[in-house]
Parts: C-alpha cells; structure tokens; sequence
C-alpha cells in the first residue's frame, strides 16, 4: 500500500491538476472484440491454439458453427503465445442434455497461464461444493453468487486477471489477483489467489515465467467455447 501510494503521490506531482500537456490516453475501438485485442477464436479455425503437448502439435478439439467443442480424451488444449495480465473475453456452453451429477456435468475450465483455474460446469440446479462451481477459483474461492443460464445456452466471462510477481530470488513479492464477470454480473472482486488451484491440494507459488499460454481443459465433458479474445494489460 505504501509503494502503491507513493507511485500515485510521484504522478499527481509530475502532472499538475487538469494539465493539458498530461499525456492522453490511446484511442480504441470498442468493438467487441476491442481494436487492441488478440482474437483468440473468431469461429473459423485454431490457429491461435495447439494441443497441450510437448511437441506443440495441432490441436484436436472440434470446430463447427462457430464455436469450439471439446473432443473428449484428445487432451487440454493451450494458445500458441503467452499471456501475463490480461483482460480476458470468453463465452461457453455445457450440453444442452444435461447429463451427470455434480463435477461431471458439463466440466472444463479456463487455466490462466496454465496455473490458475476459473472453473467452467453446469451450476444449474446442479450441486457440488462451492469452490468447484461455475465461476469458482477453483478449490480456493467460490464465487460471489450464481447468475449461470440453464444447460445449453450461452454464457460469458469477462475477466481481469493480473500475474504474480516474484523477487530475483524467486520468492513471491505480491500474489496473482482476479476479477470476473459471470453474464454481466460480478462473482470475484480482485481476489487474491494463495498460489495455482489444484485438486484437492494447495500448492505454493513458484517462480514462473511472466508470460506463460492460457490453457482450456478436457474433462471428459462435450463444453463448447467461441468469441475469445484478450487484451494485453501493460
């Protein structure tokens, strides 16, 4: 907080109140997709994407209608570049037919940097424990409260997501912090990851690259995605 106070305290004393010579900010097509974002599925094809694998090869997921589908067992799926902080734009169905209970219906989720997992499921009418439904950090925090559409139709995230930072020793100097948005409505509010989700487990931070691929996940579950893009956040 004291850095943080200090950083502001330094700009407002470089520019004076309503200075003219205070630098603008850049102009940007709203869009959507924003003119500054990377259109990471635009409908047509997964040229942006590869399969989770070490060689990198092409990704096995279906493409159909604009959208993409899991392919149930041919494996996770990531992008061809790394992301650090973004502002991330995803939309995505379970199946229609809602089969299963609890963490098999309708399961994916949305790995950012391939660390951290914003969960993706059926949270319908459908229970589990909170911290593995829809819009839950997933096995840390649930989200604030449930706005999911029934199974089938279309539902979108908006997220702001902001990278941990390491010292030269590799130790953690601040933690990785997440804002979402569930169908326009707010279900995480800058919270403050304890270090990468996993299953039952709560590892601790490790050093990483500052820009690492985002990652979807095949859990076995038929979930489609499209109009994905990201904007990079300096």
């Amino acid at each position: 907080m004291i850095v943080t106070l200090a950083l502001l305290v330094m700009a407002q004393q470089q520019w004076p109140q309503h200075s003219m010579d205070r630098p603008r900010p850049p102009v940007v097509n709203p869009g959507p997709p924003p003119g500054d974002a990377i259109v990471l599925f635009d409908g047509s094809n997964l040229n942006e994407w590869r399969a989770d694998d070490s060689a990198g090869s092409a990704a096995k997921w279906i493409v159909r209608e604009g959208y993409i589908e899991v392919k149930p067992g041919t494996g996770t799926m990531r992008t061809a570049r790394g992301f650090g902080d973004v502002q991330l734009h995803i939309e995505w169905a379970t199946p229609a037919v809602a089969k299963g209970e609890g963490q098999e219906r309708g399961n994916s989720g949305i790995f950012l940097m391939g660390i951290y997992e914003l969960q993706v499921l059926d949270s319908y009418q459908n229970d589990t424990y909170p911290d593995g439904q829809a819009g839950a950090i997933y096995g840390q925090n649930p989200p604030l409260v449930n706005p999911i559409r029934g199974p089938g139709q279309w539902q979108a995230y908006d997220i702001i997501f902001h990278r941990p930072r390491f010292k030269a020793d590799g130790s953690l100097e601040r933690p990785a912090r997440i804002t979402v948005l569930l169908n326009g409505v707010l279900i995480q509010d800058n919270f403050e990851l304890v270090g990468p989700t996993g299953n039952r487990q709560q590892p601790p931070y490790r050093a990483h690259a500052d820009k690492l691929p985002l990652k979807l996940q095949d859990h076995g579950n038929p979930t489609r995605f499209r109009n994905i893009w990201v904007r990079e956040l300096e």
